[in-house]
């Protein structure tokens, strides 16, 4: 993983951060990047502070990681403390743009061609699939969101056929020729994915773990399967922001990694150009950087291109700027947080060196502030004033009778620890421990958490809960008078199916 260093810090202040003591907890890549400052490769620090003012401030937008690279050195990193480098961290579609690469390598190596219908790959199905446009599909209709279908078909595809999707894919005809339209279309990769792994005999994790992660250093990733075994695809994937970056350096560099030829160029070239518009015509769509065309499970940007995944994981690669920028955070405003980056970032590209006796500083202060980067605790006192004794041992129930944000939290438990006061979340006969300290009080399992909270008033106890493995946080809050507990996403997991699954997925080998 990227060192500690005057600028590009990978050490966030760890002074209200409990660290994991399992030996498992610890992950990281096989070598470190190359480091630099700012100044050295033309980059203006002032600017990058300029836009960690911009994203802290901003009332909607959580920022958990930023990396950014140029001229293939790092010149700045950081983590918002709890998140640490070595954390795994959920991609969501993200993961569509590490699909995408192998299959290209899958195609490098005569394995798959992007021209060849996909039920060719798939002839245990050719009877039931009737309909011509179905029949007609190309893995590169797939492959660049093509499918001819006007919606998302990933639902219905799944009903058709729970255990096999690419079936019940190709058994929805699209309403328009292949080729023709875009409709942003989880079955789509599904099916892309599915095709790599059966040529391949290999997971998406496995054919990549030789091919792409080893060569560029990439540590330990994760990738959720389906009840076929199969790994989605679309989304699901689970690595630190040190993969993010390392592959939009790949890209970058047109598929060289310290000189050897990774990925071909030609499929790069392919995967970054917009193959169907993405334009609704509105007036709005110049602004907009999800109207600027698809490739290949990349999407074209006002400014380079992106993998892009849900509440802000970002792989942004920008050829004219000869730079990277890799982000993990929690939002729902991605058009804003891109903006931000246009309107900070851009600017701090230089084309030469910067004279370190005016630009040290900066770069210096950036380290600075890059090291002490920190979610704030929530504001609470630590004991309820005058009502200690009241709060042992209690449990509370949904307000309501029934918890709408997480339907399987039935109970929350506050009690007395050897280690102080712990808050337990019960799933039916599955139970989440968690305890209450100073800042954030991290604990390793059964899902990863940070913790925060205490009492707002002396009936009021309210704790957020970081699943620290995803983007994502859950406030949970307790009144004493009634008995009840509240509970509230600020990004509503999209896949999750208890609190124990928001964790980065093990599979035996």
């Amino acid at each position: 993983m990227p060192s500690a260093h005057s600028v590009s810090s990978g050490a966030p202040c760890r002074a209200a951060v409990h660290r994991p003591s399992r030996p498992e907890a610890v992950r990281t890549s096989a070598r470190p990047l190359p480091v630099s400052t700012p100044a050295e490769q033309g980059v203006d620090a002032s600017g990058i502070t300029a836009f960690l003012d911009a994203v802290e401030s901003a009332p909607d937008i959580e920022p958990h990681s930023l990396m950014i690279l140029r001229h293939g050195h790092l010149v700045a990193s950081g983590w918002w403390a709890p998140y640490t480098p070595e954390r795994l961290q959920l991609l969501y579609s993200l993961s569509k743009s590490f699909t995408s690469t192998a299959a290209g390598l899958a195609a490098a190596e005569g394995l798959l061609d992007l021209d060849e219908p996909v039920l060719s790959y798939f002839p245990e199905f050719d009877a039931d699939i009737t309909d011509p446009r179905s029949r007609a599909l190309l893995v590169r209709h797939v492959a660049a969101m093509a499918s001819g279908h006007l919606v998302d078909t990933w639902g219905d595809a799944v009903l058709l056929d729970p255990k096999e999707t690419v079936r019940g894919f190709l058994l929805i005809p699209p309403d328009r020729e292949p080729g023709t339209v875009f409709a942003y279309n989880q079955s789509a990769t599904y099916a892309l994915a599915s095709i790599v792994q059966k040529v391949t005999g290999q997971s998406l994790t496995g054919w990549l773990r030789t091919r792409l992660f080893d060569p560029l250093g990439i540590g330990e990733t994760a990738w959720t399967r389906n009840r076929a075994g199969r790994e989605i695809g679309f989304s699901g994937m689970h690595a630190a922001t040190d993969a993010i970056a390392r592959l939009g350096q790949l890209y970058l560099g047109q598929g060289i990694w310290e000189g050897r030829r990774i990925l071909p160029a030609s499929w790069i070239s392919e995967a970054t150009r917009a193959h169907v518009s993405t334009a609704d015509g509105s007036p709005e769509g110049a602004r907009s950087d999800w109207q600027q065309g698809y490739g290949l499970q990349f999407w074209r940007s006002r400014h380079g291109y992106r993998g892009d995944g849900a509440y802000g994981q970002f792989c942004v690669v920008l050829p004219e700027h000869d730079a990277v920028i890799a982000t993990t955070a929690a939002t729902e405003q991605l058009q804003e947080l891109l903006n931000l980056m246009w309107r900070h970032l851009l600017p701090v590209f230089g084309t030469a060196p910067l004279p370190a006796q005016d630009h040290g500083g900066a770069d210096e202060a950036l380290g600075r502030r890059l090291a002490r980067l920190a979610l704030p605790p929530v504001a609470a006192t630590p004991e309820p004033a005058g009502r200690t004794h009241v709060w042992s041992d209690t449990a509370f129930t949904p307000a309501g009778g029934h918890c709408d944000a997480v339907p399987t939290l039935t109970r929350v438990l506050v009690a007395d620890g050897d280690q102080g006061r712990r808050v337990t979340l019960v799933e039916g006969d599955t139970r989440l421990d968690l305890r209450l300290g100073t800042g954030w009080t991290l604990d390793e399992g059964p899902a990863p958490t940070a913790v925060s909270g205490g009492w707002t008033d002396p009936d009021t106890l309210s704790v957020d809960v970081l699943f620290v493995e995803t983007p994502h946080r859950l406030t949970v809050t307790c009144s004493l008078p009634d008995g009840t507990f509240t509970a509230r996403w600020h990004t509503t997991p999209l896949h999750a199916r208890s609190l124990h699954s928001l964790r980065a997925p093990s599979y035996p080998a």
